[in-house]
């Protein structure tokens, strides 16, 4: 697997822009949270740093004209989009019903109801955009490693 260097360009922007999220999350809320070592959402967008870094090596080791970096470009653009679209559009829906759920007149006694949804799981079209521009740089890094 060390010598697999599209891998390890993809599990290093996934790893880098976690700890990054980890960081900034850390500093603008004065506390520490275990679920943005791993969780979705956020600034950079770990999603993008991953994909972006393994489109990046591919591209790299393989050539632009290559199969591996047409599906992985594919792929990029396909997680790129639903981050944004999809995925943010769900957690804006998450964070409405959990303002109606918490109302006084609305209370259910369901107890799926009782837990709060996610509301972090998409991004900004800047949080992607910086996880692009990690993970493209990233995947640089790694195959200056492997010259």
């Amino acid at each position: 697997m060390a010598d697999n260097q599209v891998l390890i360009s993809a599990l290093v922007g996934w790893t880098v822009a976690q700890l990054l999220k980890t960081i900034i999350d850390l500093i603008l809320n004065r506390s520490f949270s275990a679920e943005r070592l791993v969780g979705s959402g956020g600034m950079p967008s770990s999603h993008s740093a991953t994909v972006c870094g393994l489109t990046t090596a591919a591209g790299l080791v393989y050539g632009v004209s290559s199969f591996e970096f047409a599906i992985s470009f594919v792929l990029a653009s396909v997680v790129m989009y639903d981050a944004m679209g999809v995925r943010r559009e769900a957690g804006k829906q998450a964070k409405l019903l959990n303002m109606i759920l918490e109302q006084d007149s609305f209370r259910l006694t369901n107890e799926a109801f009782q837990q709060r949804l996610k509301e972090l799981i998409g991004h900004t079209p800047l949080q992607v955009l910086a996880g692009a521009a990690l993970g493209i740089a990233l995947a640089f890094a790694v195959d200056g490693c492997y010259a």
